[in-house]
């Protein structure tokens, strides 16, 4: 039965729960097998199973991770707004298409606390989110995200950050061009950036701006500068000489990858 109030209530707030397990079952869908969308969200198939039915709540880590595999809005899995569904592009799109921000989903807080979705199982409030760019951003001067489009936002535990020495402010995240870092990063994989490393710290894989473009390459010094090297034996290693290392800037190092198998 209807009060006067609830007649009146201006813009009562979605539940994340309404027609959830219908798209939680459409991304699994274009993952490709319940099997493999059940080992992307780090559940079991029959968990996901009881997901799709609404037999049982989804925890908001594996729908986030579910979401990030199948490349979706995490804010179109949980509210069902047609405008937040996106793919996410190989860094080595053509350019024929545009791909258009999608909305953040740190409104999943108010959400979540104001249906009680999720609640049951974590709190909203021990993840991080961390932007996901543009790969289109790879050329140009000045700050190498400033021309930069916000796709979404990858859920991270804040514990696993803190574990790892990592602050969520100065992570962000980007797609992988090419094949020249094959088998290590696969064109499409994403990368996790530290964005605090920003000189060489030993032997390791690092996003660099060289030639107003933005690489992912494992940096090595060298007594007469820095070797930029690839992990395909098929490119060249590339040798920057002490008096250009100034041409050379480092964006950050990479700290996490993540891609189909």
């Amino acid at each position: 039965m209807e009060t006067e109030l609830d007649e009146k209530e201006p813009n009562p707030v979605p539940n994340p729960t309404d027609g959830i397990g219908t798209r939680i079952a459409e991304v699994a869908d274009r993952i490709g097998s319940r099997k493999a969308a059940a080992k992307a969200a780090g559940v079991s198939v029959s968990t996901l199973n009881r997901w799709t039915t609404g037999e049982s709540v989804p925890v908001l880590a594996g729908v986030a991770r579910l979401c990030m595999a199948a490349g979706v809005s995490l804010d179109w899995v949980a509210y069902g707004d047609e405008m937040a569904r996106a793919m996410h592009k190989v860094c080595a799109a053509t350019g024929d298409e545009q791909e258009h921000a999608l909305p953040g989903v740190a409104e999943l807080h108010d959400l979540g606390k104001a249906s009680g979705a999720f609640e049951d199982h974590l709190d909203i409030e021990d993840y991080a989110l961390v932007p996901l760019y543009d790969a289109q951003c790879s050329a140009g001067d000045g700050a190498w995200n400033e021309n930069c489009q916000v796709l979404t936002h990858l859920a991270f535990t804040r514990h696993s950050l803190r574990k790892q020495g990592l602050t969520p402010e100065h992570l962000s995240a980007i797609r992988v061009d090419g094949d020249s870092m094959e088998p290590v990063l696969e064109a499409g994989d994403t990368v996790l950036i530290d964005h605090t490393r920003t000189t060489i710290e030993g032997e390791g894989i690092y996003i660099i701006r060289l030639d107003h473009h933005l690489y992912a390459k494992r940096l090595q010094r060298s007594f007469d500068g820095v070797a930029v090297i690839s992990e395909n034996p098929a490119y060249r290693e590339i040798q920057v000489p002490r008096d250009r290392l100034d041409e050379l800037e480092i964006i950050g190092r990479a700290v996490w990858a993540a891609g189909w198998l």
